[in-house]
C-alpha cells in the first residue's frame, strides 16, 4: 500500500491483494462466524462491562482495607488495556483463571494480577484475533455483521449485571467470581471452535507496528478518533452505577442502571451497522460520536433522578460503543483487507493509555 493518503474508493478496490483472490462471500459460513463473534463479545466484553457491579461493591464495602478507589479503577482499566496488548493467539482459559484466582484474593495486589491482568489477557487473546474475521466474510453487509457481533457485549453486560448482583447478594463475592469465570470459559471455548478466518485466501500482512501506515494522514485520523473515543467510553461504561449511588439511588436501582446501559448497547449496535452500510461507515461513526458527546451535556449532566438516568443510559448505551461496532469496517475501508491486521494492531496500541487511565481520571474528578 502507498504511504500517501489515497481515496477511500482506492482502498475499497485494494481490499484483496490480487484480482485472482475471490471477494468476501457476504454470507454463507460468515453468518456462523457472526454468531461465534457475538458469543465472544458476550462472554468477554459483556463480562468486563459487569465490572461496574463489582466496582460498586468494592467501593461500598471495604473488602480490601488498604485499597483506594483509584486501585479499583485501575483494575477495571487493566481489563481493557492488557487485552489490547494481547493479540496473537486464542486462550479463553486465561479469563476463567483470572476470575477464579480473584475469588481467592486477600490483598489488593492479588486483585490487580487476577481480575485485572489475567482477565485482561484472557479477553485479549480471545477477542482480538476475532475482530478481523467478519470483514473477511462480508463487504456489502460488513458493518451490519460487525454491529450484530458487537451487540453481544451488550447482551453479556445485561445478563451478567443481574447475575453478578444476584450472586453477590445470595451466595458470596467469591462464588460470583467463580461462576463468572466458569461460564465465560465454557462459552468462549465453544465460540472459538466455531469461528473460521479466510487468511489462507487473503494472506493478510501481520505487522504489529507498521511504520508505513503511521505515515498516512487518514490512518492518523482513525487512530486519533480511537484514542478520544476510548477515553470517554471507559468512563461511561464503569461510572454509571457509582453515579447512580452518588445521586441517592439504592443498590437495586444502581444495578438496573448498569443493566439498561447494556440493553441500550445491545439494541443500538446492529442499528449502527445498518446505517453505516447505507450512509457510509466513516460518516456514520463521526456523526454518532458527536451525538454521544452532545447527549452527555444534554441529559447526563442535568440528571438528578432515576428516570432521567435510565433515559440517558438507554440512549447513550445505544451509541457510546460506536468504536467497537465500526472499527473493523472503517479500518478495512482505509487500508484494505490485506493491511487490516496491521491497522488493527495500531488501533489496539493507541487505546491502551485511555483504557488504563480514563476511569482513574473520572473517579478523581
Amino acid at each position: 500500500m502507498s504511504t500517501t493518503c489515497g481515496s477511500l474508493q482506492d482502498a475499497e478496490n485494494a481490499e484483496d491483494p490480487s484480482p485472482a483472490v475471490p471477494g468476501p462471500p457476504d454470507g454463507g459460513y460468515g453468518w456462523v462466524c457472526v454468531a461465534a463473534c457475538f458469543a465472544i463479545n458476550c462472554f468477554t466484553w459483556g463480562i468486563v462491562a459487569s465490572y461496574e457491579v463489582f466496582l460498586g461493591y468494592y467501593l461500598e464495602n471495604g473488602i480490601y482495607p488498604a485499597a483506594t478507589p483509584t486501585d479499583f479503577a485501575f483494575i477495571g482499566g487493566l481489563n481493557f488495556s492488557v487485552a489490547m496488548l494481547a493479540s496473537s493467539r486464542d486462550s479463553p482459559g486465561l479469563q476463567t483463571d483470572g476470575f477464579i484466582t480473584a475469588s481467592f484474593a486477600t490483598c489488593i495486589w492479588h486483585l490487580y494480577l487476577a481480575q485485572g491482568v489475567l482477565v485482561g489477557l484472557g479477553v485479549g487473546f480471545t477477542y482480538i484475533p476475532s475482530i478481523a474475521v467478519l470483514s473477511q466474510w462480508f463487504r456489502r453487509r460488513r458493518s451490519l455483521a460487525n454491529g450484530i457481533s458487537a451487540a453481544g457485549s451488550g447482551i453479556g453486560g445485561l445478563m451478567f449485571s443481574f447475575l453478578v448482583q444476584a450472586a453477590i447478594s445470595n451466595v458470596s463475592l467469591a462464588w460470583s467470581l467463580r461462576i463468572t469465570g466458569l461460564v465465560s470459559g465454557f462459552m468462549n471455548i465453544l465460540a472459538t471452535v466455531a469461528i473460521r478466518n479466510r487468511n489462507h485466501i487473503i494472506q493478510p500482512k501481520q505487522h504489529p507496528f507498521d511504520i508505513d501506515l503511521l505515515c498516512r494522514f487518514d490512518v492518523m485520523l482513525v487512530l486519533a478518533w480511537a484514542f478520544v473515543s476510548m477515553l470517554g467510553y471507559i468512563t461511561l461504561l464503569f461510572s454509571m452505577s457509582n453515579f447512580a449511588s452518588s445521586i441517592g439511588l439504592g443498590e437495586s436501582q444502581s444495578a438496573n442502571v448498569t443493566a439498561f446501559l447494556n440493553l441500550g448497547t445491545a439494541l443500538g449496535r446492529p442499528f449502527i451497522g445498518i446505517i453505516s452500510d447505507y450512509f457510509g461507515r466513516i460518516q456514520t461513526a463521526g456523526f454518532i460520536t458527536l451525538l454521544c458527546a452532545l447527549s452527555i451535556f444534554a441529559i447526563w449532566i442535568p440528571a438528578t433522578s432515576y428516570g432521567v438516568t435510565i433515559l440517558f443510559v438507554i440512549v447513550n448505551g445505544a451509541i457510546l460503543g460506536v468504536f467497537w461496532a465500526t472499527i473493523g469496517p472503517i479500518c478495512t475501508e482505509v487500508v484494505g483487507l490485506g493491511e487490516l491486521p496491521s491497522m488493527l494492531s495500531l488501533a489496539w496500541l493507541v487505546i491502551v493509555l485511555p483504557a488504563t487511565f480514563s476511569e482513574v481520571i473520572a473517579l478523581k474528578l
